[in-house]
């Protein structure tokens, strides 16, 4: 080992906890460097990570190929993950996805049915009717179509499947090394990892996992090229009574007539403060971030107020018996390549790795994105032959 560790992982999120994990399991000398979530994050000045939560959905089906394989793949180690790691994280309550019924002009429920089909993915499609008999506490638009998928499908707590794979990364051998990275240079035939705390660290290799934060400036020689987004959530606390009448709700996506109305929604979730909340996401439109110092911003605040609205309006079409406590918000980021996949790919030195840009869909497929992330760094290259992209990286010129 020709430096301080012979693989380095920057960046603690989805993404690198899985990558530092696999490379992990298969050799030594590998560190994962990032902070931890911060305590309070209406007055942090550092970097933020998306997986701050304990709601994103996860499902099998969709219709792009590679996603679905992605997905398939790791939803199918998260029974190991939980109990190698004693951490749970996946509730399989089913998930449901609902739009414009076929025949129409809209395709968007023939794709679904089309992709579960070729997925051989057990699920029941329900008409008007057949809706509002199985899921009676929403209200759906006359002329729709739901795809339910019982099993396989639910919703994760990102930050509980962080913390499993770090405990599995660390309980393997990984150094975790909680700093902030401020640059990734090739110097001498090494890798080097300079920090904010003022410390340097040399490897072999290093694959950046810096999730939105992948575009700060200084970060790599060349920077990314992906475009960031700050999205809005907002979350709907319900009573405990409440939660446990809402039990057999199952995570929802919706295709509105047109994509303003189109969202995400989470069943009653208990979070760490032991309250129950919905959640519910799906901005009207994109909110561009061009610069760390932008997301740091972005991040202490509550997201934007009129999305609040926006989606507090849906809800309260969707679930029109909803009673909520209290409506509260808050804000994360999506980022997206210019492929629509992510970025699993050198720079321009062999010595540094990209594993980044997760489309807004990546939280199920973690842990798969990781393992490719971990084949790249151990083989040179992605060996796997099951993809028909090759995640390839693309960097500001």
């Amino acid at each position: 080992m020709a430096g301080d560790f012979r693989f380095i992982v920057v960046g603690r999120g989805m993404m690198g906890a899985a990558a530092a994990r696999h490379l992990a399991c298969q050799t030594d000398g590998i560190a994962v460097i990032g902070p931890d979530e911060p305590e309070d994050r209406k007055h942090h000045d550092g970097v933020f990570a998306s997986h701050y939560d304990e709601g994103r959905i996860t499902r099998t089906i969709d219709p792009d190929t590679n996603w679905a394989l992605l997905a398939n793949r790791s939803i199918a180690r998260y029974e190991e993950i939980e109990h190698d790691s004693g951490i749970q994280f996946y509730s399989e309550v089913g998930c449901l996805v609902v739009g414009p019924k076929r025949g129409g002009v809209d395709s968007y429920i023939e794709h679904v049915v089309a992709a579960a089909s070729r997925l051989h993915v057990k699920k029941d499609i329900l008409d008007d009717d057949g809706l509002k008999s199985r899921f009676p506490f929403f209200s759906f638009v006359e002329g729709s179509e739901g795809v339910h998928e019982p099993h396989g499908a639910g919703h994760i707590s990102p930050r509980r499947l962080v913390q499993a794979q770090s405990f599995l990364a660390e309980q393997a051998g990984a150094a975790v090394i909680k700093e902030t990275v401020t640059s990734i240079r090739d110097e001498g035939g090494l890798a080097v990892v300079t920090t904010s705390e003022g410390n340097r660290y040399r490897g072999e290799k290093v694959l950046m996992a810096a999730g939105g934060f992948s575009i700060a400036g200084g970060l790599l020689a060349t920077p990314v090229d992906m475009k960031v987004c700050g999205r809005t959530v907002a979350f709907f606390e319900v009573s405990a009574g409440d939660a446990r009448a809402l039990s057999t709700m199952p995570s929802l996506i919706t295709k509105g007539v047109d994509d303003i109305d189109s969202i995400y929604l989470l069943p009653p979730i208990r979070y760490p403060d032991g309250r129950y909340y919905l959640k519910i996401g799906g901005d009207p439109d994109d909110l561009g971030l061009e610069r760390d110092s932008e997301l740091r911003a972005w991040f202490r605040t509550d997201g934007r107020e009129t999305v609040r609205d926006h989606l507090t309006g849906i809800i309260r079409r969707l679930v029109p018996d909803l009673d909520p406590i209290s409506v509260t918000s808050s804000s994360c980021v999506t980022s997206y390549p210019p492929t629509d996949y992510p970025m699993i790919s050198y720079t321009a030195s062999p010595r540094i790795a990209v594993l980044t840009g997760g489309c807004g869909t990546a939280a199920k497929s973690s842990d798969e994105i990781g393992r490719l992330g971990a084949e790249l760094i151990l083989e040179g290259r992605i060996k796997d032959g099951g993809y028909t992209t090759d995640f390839s990286g693309h960097f500001l010129k």
